[in-house]
């Protein structure tokens, strides 16, 4: 199992990680384009490790609930099952 983070607002009724198509069409509906702002926030990269990129992540989102001055934003910990499957290939 690993503990992965995501960026939401309070009033969005949907979970970024199962319900995404949902999720990101209620977000950019309200105007808040919650994985635009994420994304020019958290320092990622493809030479990072999936770890590593997680870390930043969490990292931006913790940068973004704590500078928000509406209290818009929240940060969810979901817990995700390992994908056999990517473990095989590594």
């Amino acid at each position: 199992m690993m503990v992965r983070c995501f960026l939401t607002t309070f009033d969005n009724p949907y979970s970024p990680y199962e319900q995404f198509e949902q999720w990101y069409q209620y977000d950019t509906d309200h105007g808040y384009n919650s994985s635009g702002l994420l994304m020019r926030l958290a320092h990622t990269s493809s030479q990072f490790t999936d770890n590593e990129n997680a870390y930043e992540i969490e990292k931006a989102i913790d940068q973004i609930v704590a500078a928000d001055p509406l209290n818009v934003y929240k940060k969810l910990k979901i817990e995700i099952k390992d994908d056999p499957a990517l473990a095989e290939s590594a």
